[in-house]
């Protein structure tokens, strides 16, 4: 298995982004990093070791892209500016992680899963229900979904297309069935310690994809599944040999 730390420059961002890269063939992964934003995560965590027997067998190719999270729904100031700085690094990945990825797996046309942990869980839902075309599916580990309990009490236009609570229950018409057709998001959460805002929130989403008819499905692991990466290595490990 290969691994490669690359720069990419991202005119959305204004800077060289960090990214990653693990395994030699298969199925691309996008991995959203957590409220850290770095693009390391994932190796010194374990996760990366976890997977190892899925890399190896050419199942599945890590990409792990920092993001800049840090400045928007964990930074400060008014609510616009920080989802302007979301948008910002949705067009960092759109324009030119995906057209990496794309030319790294010589597959132009390469559809990609996305996953991640945590604030990463919330990446990887938005990312797959907002851009269903580039992204055939997302494993999002012990997420929060709903915008206005990570921001805070504000709220604006550009918030609600970044709160898959918000807008999931409204989706409709052709926007639905563009999602219905193309996507298909796994929610897991524990009911063990420090999981307690992702349980009510991961099952509500779960629920309401159930309701819209997007593929979907919920893993509520156990009373000892606890919010930290000795229970996400095990989740990644187990919902990835069945995605790909």
């Amino acid at each position: 298995m290969s691994s490669r730390h690359v720069l990419l420059d991202s005119p959305a961002l204004g800077r060289r982004a960090h990214v990653w890269c693990f395994g030699d063939v298969g199925t691309p992964v996008v991995v959203f990093p957590s409220n850290a934003g770095v693009a390391h995560e994932w190796q010194q965590s374990g996760m990366v070791d976890a997977l190892g027997p899925l890399l190896a067998a050419g199942r599945i190719k890590l990409y792990c892209p920092e993001s800049n999270v840090s400045q928007t729904f964990s930074g400060e100031g008014p609510v616009d500016a920080r989802m302007q700085g979301h948008q910002r690094y949705e067009q960092f990945v759109l324009d030119t992680l995906v057209p990496f990825i794309r030319q790294d797996c010589r597959s132009p046309d390469a559809r990609l899963l996305a996953t991640g942990c945590s604030m990463g869980a919330l990446f990887s839902s938005l990312f797959a229900l907002k851009f269903p075309e580039v992204f055939s599916g997302a494993l999002c580990l012990s997420g929060r979904y709903r915008g206005t309990r990570i921001i805070g009490d504000q709220w604006s236009e550009s918030l609600y297309f970044n709160d898959p609570l918000a807008f999931v229950p409204n989706l409709e018409g052709p926007a639905l069935e563009r999602v219905r057709r193309q996507t298909h998001l796994t929610l897991v959460v524990g009911q063990g310690p420090f999981e307690n805002g992702c349980i009510p929130e991961t099952l509500e989403l779960g629920g309401w994809l159930r309701r819209k008819g997007i593929p979907s499905h919920v893993g509520l692991w156990g009373h000892d599944s606890r919010h930290d990466y000795s229970w996400w290595r095990r989740q990644a490990s187990h919902y990835l040999r069945q995605l790909v």
